[in-house]
C-alpha cells in the first residue's frame, strides 16, 4: 500500500505561483512550512513557498538539506524580532503572510533595515546548516577540519568542530541566488544585497572561536580538549545591530567602467567590505504609513524609567503614553528538600507598565 504525501494547503500553493517572480529574502516564507513536512521526495520542492527556480533546484539535489534552511528561516524571523524588540522598527515585517506577494516597503525598498535582514538570513542559513553538519543531521558533511595552529602544553584538539566551511558554501549557494537572477530588480539593489549577505557571513567567519573542555583527576583540568565552534546567533545577530546602527548611506553610480556603490557623504572612498549599506533612508517608523512600510508604536510597550531606546519619550515619539497594571503570579518562598526536590508557594504582586498613545 502506498504511502500518502502530505499536501500543503492553498495558501501555499498560491505562494509557489507568487514565488516565480519573488526575489530577495522571500525564502522566508519556508518559516510558514508545516512541522509535518518531511522533504524526502522532489516533488516536495514544488510544494515549498518563496523559492526562485535556482533554489528549487539545489532543493532537488539536496533534499536532506531543506529541513536546515526551514528551520533557518525559522530562526531569522526569531532573531530578528528579539534584537530588535526594544526599538521603533522592531522587525514586525518579517512576518510576512505566505501567500503575499512581497514584503512590506522596508524591506523591500533598501533601507538600513533590509541591509539587517539580509545579512541577519546570509549569516544564520549559513550558521544552521554548520551546526548542523556537527550534529549529525546532514549525511552529506560532518564535523569541520582540525585546525593546523599548535596548542599550548595542556591543550589538545578534539571534539567535533563547526562546519564553517560547508555551510558557508552551500548557504550563500541557497541565500544568494535570487539576486543573480537576470530578473531580479534593479542593479543597484542587486549590488546592496549581495554586499549586505556577505557582511553576514564575515561576521560569522569572526564568531567561530576556539571551545575547551576540561579532562583530569577531580576535576583538576590538567588537560583541555579543544575546537573551532560557532557563537549562539543571538551574540552574532547584536554584533549586526551594531553594524546597523551605523550603516553607510550609498549612491550607485559610474566608478570606472561600471557602476558600483559609492558613499553617498563621502564617496571618495571605496565601501567598506565589513560595513552595511542601504540605499533609500527609513521612515521615523513613529506613526502608520502603508506607503512606507511602518506600522508605528501606537500600543507598544515601553520602558518609563530607561534612557535607551525602549523609553517611552522615544518609542511613543513624544505623543506621551497610558498607564496600566497587570498582576504577575511568581513562584517564591522556595525550600530545598534532602533529597531531592524543591517545593514553592505561589505569589502575586501587581506591576505597572506603560504603551505609547
Amino acid at each position: 500500500m502506498r504511502s500518502s504525501s502530505r499536501v500543503l494547503p492553498l495558501s501555499v500553493l498560491t505562494a509557489l505561483l507568487l514565488s516565480q517572480v519573488c526575489t530577495g529574502i522571500k525564502w522566508l516564507t519556508l518559516s510558514h512550512t508545516p512541522a509535518s513536512l518531511h522533504i524526502n521526495q522532489s516533488h516536495h520542492c514544488k510544494l515549498l513557498p518563496g523559492m526562485v527556480s535556482s533554489q528549487a533546484q539545489l532543493c532537488r539535489t539536496n533534499m536532506e538539506l531543506m529541513q536546515t534552511i526551514i528551520q533557518a528561516a525559522r530562526e531569522v524571523k526569531k532573531i530578528c524580532q528579539k534584537t530588535f524588540a526594544d526599538m521603533r522598527w522592531n522587525c514586525s515585517s518579517i512576518d510576512i503572510p505566505v501567500d503575499a506577494t512581497k514584503y512590506r516597503p522596508d524591506l523591500d525598498r533598501g533601507t538600513r533595515e533590509s541591509a539587517f535582514v539580509y545579512a541577519l538570513s546570509a549569516a544564520t542559513i549559513s550558521h544552521t546548516i554548520a551546526r548542523a553538519c556537527t550534529s549529525g543531521d546532514l549525511r552529506l558533511c560532518s564535523c569541520g577540519p582540525i585546525p593546523s595552529e599548535v596548542l599550548d602544553p595542556g591543550y589538545r584538539w578534539g571534539g567535533c568542530a563547526d562546519n564553517l566551511h560547508y555551510g558557508l558554501m552551500m548557504g550563500s549557494k541557497f541565500s544568494d541566488a535570487p539576486m543573480k537572477m537576470k530578473r531580479s530588480g534593479s542593479h543597484a539593489n542587486k549590488l546592496m544585497h549581495l554586499h549586505n549577505s556577505e557582511v553576514g557571513r564575515q561576521v560569522l567567519r569572526a564568531a567561530l572561536v576556539m571551545k575547551c573542555k576540561c579532562h583530569g583527576v577531580s576535576g583538576s583540568c590538567s588537560i583541555r580538549t579543544c575546537w573551532k565552534g560557532l557563537q549562539d546567533m543571538t551574540e552574532i545577530a547584536m554584533d549586526l545591530k551594531s553594524k546597523y546602527l551605523s550603516a553607510t548611506k550609498v549612491v550607485h553610480r559610474p566608478t570606472g567602467t561600471r557602476k558600483q556603490l559609492v558613499p553617498k557623504d563621502i564617496d571618495i572612498r571605496p565601501v567598506g567590505e565589513n560595513e552595511l549599506v542601504y540605499l533609500q533612508s527609513s521612515p521615523d517608523f513613529c506613526t502608520k504609513n502603508e506607503k512606507q512600510g511602518s506600522v508605528g508604536t501606537q500600543d507598544r510597550q515601553c520602558n518609563k524609567t530607561s534612557l535607551g531606546s525602549d523609553s517611552c519619550d522615544l518609542m511613543c515619539c513624544g505623543r506621551g503614553y497610558n498607564p496600566y497594571t497587570e498582576k504577575l503570579v511568581e513562584r517564591c518562598h522556595c525550600k530545598y528538600h534532602w533529597c531531592c526536590y524543591v517545593t514553592c508557594k505561589k505569589c502575586e504582586r501587581i506591576v505597572e507598565k506603560y504603551v505609547c498613545k
